[in-house]
């Protein structure tokens, strides 16, 4: 199981990477996913997190957005996969876990960063989130 460390990566490259590697048969689990970061004007972003969020659909029946950051994660990371309903998309989208800080099961591991470049406007995932 490859473990990949999310705090002050960027969501979109972040979900791309571990994508790829559950598309190649990896078993990956996201740690921190909280700490990842969307970038962007803030104020804009939050408008459109609520946007997708709540006004999809009507206010009793879905489909609705999941306010807790690591499924806000594993969907953007769905995003990345051919067809998550069916064949390849499927399997390797069970092989994902996201998970909010680090699991007692991962502390004595050693965790993989993605570096992905400069940052200039950013917000954290858990702003958005519960």
């Amino acid at each position: 199981m490859k473990i990949i460390d999310g705090s002050g990566s960027v969501l979109g490259r972040l979900a791309t990477v571990v994508a790829k590697e559950a598309l190649r048969g990896e078993e990956i689990a996201v740690i921190n996913c909280e700490k990842i970061i969307i970038t962007g004007n803030k104020k804009t972003n939050k408008k459109e997190f609520e946007r997708k969020r709540s006004m999809r659909g009507s206010l009793f029946r879905g489909p609705k957005h999941d306010a807790t950051s690591e499924k806000v994660v594993k969907r953007a990371i769905r995003g990345m996969l051919p067809n998550f309903r069916e064949g390849r998309g499927r399997i390797a989208f069970k092989k994902i876990k996201c998970y909010k800080g680090i699991p007692k099961e991962f502390e004595k591991e050693k965790p993989v960063k993605i570096d992905t470049g400069k940052k200039i406007k950013f917000t954290q995932v858990k702003e958005f989130t519960r």
